[in-house]
């Protein structure tokens, strides 16, 4: 769960319906809309220019085009959707629809909830979105080779009651491990996945380098982010215009927040209201300053004449529906986070790096016990928990939960917002509480979203029954 300043939200001002695009100025991403067929999404290797003139090959993407990056997969709440895989990669894979609340067979884990895609062959996902908001997709197989390589992509779940901002543009932003010659090196470095975790060498959003979108001129711009990357936590901010954050998560907040700063990590969205400058050719610029120099993300170029709309002139979000958690009959699961003596390879959820550095219950995955694909603890359908979990470690860790939210109760770190989600952003030392109703059937996996961390031993799953 991200950083959101304490002084921020209690300044906010309480709103609650969700939004739809507008204009569409700035939108150059290929875009994929749900409908009574399937859509075919085919992983597939490509050539594409990502930094400088030479074409990187070996990228992965679900496009068609080639060098095309995975389609936005637009879809609407509860209407169905479905999706055909054909994999056409050398190597099996998944798809793990990331943060959406579906039945289990649905949730693409290999080994876990359907068997691998091997190559040639095809599976059929199949589902109706109970929330709205942004999301995404990804394989959850060889998934830091796979990830790493350019296969994620964006998803959006409108509401038919969404109101319409002037603009929408959506950012799918990761790095890329790229030698000077513009390919691929090494997706890890064993010393660094022991620690925060191997830093990509170019950063892009929508696989480009400080890209520029255009969007009207005193207009109010739905920006629509999810960090796709597979270590480098955000620390954003915006020069150039006021902006409110909306939602984390696909959740909408109970009050809008003047983004002063926002925290992201791998596997987190956010959904930013901005209201462009009224002169024409002003920019806006999405910044990062993690860790110290501050690096552009993107511009948003105002263009036209001005509309004179005002932040509040959008209607409010409206809030996913969440089960009601019940403090007084919840049952407490401790959950420790720390790194292991062990270092030998651990064949974690399909698949490992050869290593174990990090550990869940001072159990690397799959543990020690007599039993070790045991599930971390065994929950009753229906039934609150209270997920006590510490970070004894130097590093932070996006903690990722499959197929169900939790709601933060309290933590140790005065400033964390209680907001609900299914990514939480645990920071050394932290302890925090997450209350969870275990309120969908199945086995889900709860993990780190630094892969080399879950690929190294902080990944396990609840099984819920």
């Amino acid at each position: 769960m991200p950083h959101l300043s304490r002084r921020a939200f209690l300044k906010s001002s309480v709103i609650g319906a969700s939004c739809a695009a507008g204009a569409g100025l700035g939108v150059r991403w290929p875009q994929a809309f749900a409908g009574p067929a399937p859509i075919e999404l085919k992983p597939r290797p490509t050539d594409a220019r990502i930094f400088g003139e030479i074409p990187t090959k070996n990228v992965f993407t679900y496009g068609e085009a080639p060098g095309a990056m995975p389609p936005v997969l637009r879809l609407k709440r509860g209407d169905p959707f479905a999706a055909r895989l054909v994999n056409q990669l050398d190597e099996p894979t998944t798809i793990h629809w990331h943060g959406l609340r579906i039945a289990n067979k649905m949730d693409g884990v290999p080994f876990l909830t359907q068997p691998n895609v091997s190559p040639g062959r095809s599976f059929d996902y199949a589902f109706t979105p109970p929330d709205a908001g942004t999301f995404w997709y990804h394989p959850h197989c060889n998934t830091l080779e796979q990830m790493g390589h350019g296969l994620a992509g964006v998803m959006v779940v409108e509401d038919p009651a969404d109101p319409v901002f002037d603009a929408e543009i959506v950012l799918n932003l990761r790095d890329w491990r790229l030698g000077g010659n513009g390919q691929f090196i090494s997706q890890f470095k064993p010393r660094e996945a022991a620690r925060s975790g191997t830093f990509g060498t170019v950063r892009t959003a929508n696989w480009q380098v400080e890209p520029i979108y255009d969007a009207p001129s005193g207009g109010v711009v739905r920006l629509r982010i999810a960090v796709t990357d597979v270590t480098r936590i955000l620390q954003l901010k915006l020069e150039g215009a006021e902006a409110e954050v909306l939602a984390i998560d696909a959740q909408p907040l109970p009050q809008r927040v003047p983004l002063d700063l926002l925290i992201l990590s791998p596997g987190q969205r956010a959904d930013i209201a901005i209201r462009m400058p009224a002169e024409e050719g002003r920019g806006v610029t999405l910044t990062d300053h993690r860790p110290s120099t501050p690096a552009t993300v993107a511009t948003l170029r105002s263009v036209g004449p001005s509309l004179n709309h005002a932040l509040g002139d959008v209607g409010p979000l409206a809030p996913n529906p969440q089960p009601e958690f019940d403090l007084s009959s919840a049952t407490e699961i401790p959950l420790l986070l720390s790194a292991t003596a062990e270092q030998a390879a651990k064949n974690s959820i399909c698949g490992s790096l050869g290593y174990s550095f990090w550990a869940i219950n001072k159990v690397p995955w799959p543990g020690d016990t007599a039993d070790p694909l045991a599930p971390i603890e065994e929950l009753k359908l229906g039934q609150s928990y209270v997920l006590t979990m510490k970070n004894v470690t130097p590093h932070a860790h996006p903690i990722h939960l499959h197929g169900m939210n939790f709601t933060v109760l309290r933590s140790t770190r005065e400033d964390a917002p209680k907001l609900t989600s299914d990514t939480y952003l645990i920071f050394p030392d932290e302890t925090v509480q997450l209350g969870l109703v275990a309120d969908n059937p199945g086995d889900w996996v709860f993990h780190c979203h630094i892969i080399e961390h879950q690929k190294t031993g902080m990944t396990g799953y609840f099984r819920v029954a």
